[in-house]
């Protein structure tokens, strides 16, 4: 017996939509069918599979080992089916379609504003979703195929390829009240003397941050710990302590009551790319965008990648 081929989509759509939602009474609502079809749908395709997929209890049902990995395998095979019938609609004019990606707040607010603004206007027939994440959720994203592709924070990661589209240095922004006289620098070792205001972890500018600390055998005072980066700016501008941000964010800001100074010993520099899914094709859609924020980014900032000199 051909399994697969009897196999009906909508069954696993419907095992899906159970396996994401941990209920047979939440996938019911959201599929707008009864508590009793859905069971009888989970029944029957563990029948012709012959293996349980869901442990049940009076509360709640949790896969089994067979069940997440058919979950997984059937999100991937949704996806997939979704794309193809995506470029096949769009195959024929890239001036049309939908495409999201995921973008780190530093790129969302400093430089993609401007390449939206003309790539919408260049293509007003393209919908364009964008999800402001940290680094870590905006890879989680990436991997789970959430979005077409990301734009941030480069990284040692096999599952993807990273195009860099800029390199810039951290810098610091400290409190005039800090500082005994004028200068442009400070090492690293006199930061760890003061207070810090930090992002968390989940950002990419507090791991290279620790990771310097650790590298110099220093402690990182985090005192102060905040989630958005305009709030750590805010907070060094009425004094509390130190920022440590990417130098074109800095470059942006209005300020007063504080400095920037270059990092020394050691500087601290971060790469900035297009990361897709290794081996990814774009739709003819996302592709249009990548390019042109690659294209834009690197002229703005005048990097210039390897081979291309």
């Amino acid at each position: 017996m051909d399994i697969i081929g009897n196999i009906n989509m909508k069954v696993l759509q419907t095992f899906l939509v159970v396996a994401e939602e941990g209920s047979f009474r939440s996938a019911a609502e959201k599929l707008h069918r009864s508590h009793s079809a859905v069971s009888a749908q989970i029944m029957q395709i563990e029948a012709q599979l012959g293996v349980a997929l869901f442990e049940r209890t009076t509360r709640s049902v949790k896969l089994t080992s067979e069940g997440a990995h058919l979950r997984d395998s059937t999100r991937k095979a949704f996806y997939e089916i979704h794309l193809g019938l995506r470029r096949i609609r769009e195959e024929n004019d890239a001036k049309r379609g939908q495409l999201s990606l995921a973008c780190s707040s530093h790129m969302a607010s400093i430089h993609l504003p401007p390449v939206l603004t003309e790539f919408v206007r260049t293509y007003p027939g393209i919908a364009v979703t964008v999800r402001e994440l940290t680094s870590k959720d905006l890879y989680e994203a990436l991997r789970q195929k959430e979005v077409d592709f990301a734009v941030g924070p480069e990284d040692q990661d096999e599952a993807f390829d990273f195009t860099t589209i800029m390199v810039e240095p951290l810098q610091a922004l400290v409190p005039h009240h800090f500082l005994d006289g004028p200068r442009d620098s400070i090492t690293l070792a006199e930061l760890s003397q003061l207070p810090m205001l930090v992002q968390t972890q989940a950002t990419a500018v507090r791991r290279m941050l620790d990771a310097a600390m650790r590298a110099k055998g220093l402690d990182l005072p985090t005192r102060y710990q905040f989630i958005q980066a305009e709030t750590i700016m805010a907070m060094a501008e009425a004094g509390l302590g130190v920022a440590v941000q990417p130098a074109t964010r800095l470059a942006k800001a209005n300020l007063k009551a504080t400095v920037i100074l270059d990092i020394t010993e050691p500087t601290i520099t971060r790469s900035m790319a297009l990361i897709t899914l290794r081996n990814q094709r774009l739709s003819p859609a996302a592709q249009n965008l990548a390019d042109k924020i690659v294209d834009d980014v690197r002229s703005t900032t005048g990097f210039v990648a390897e081979g291309l000199e």
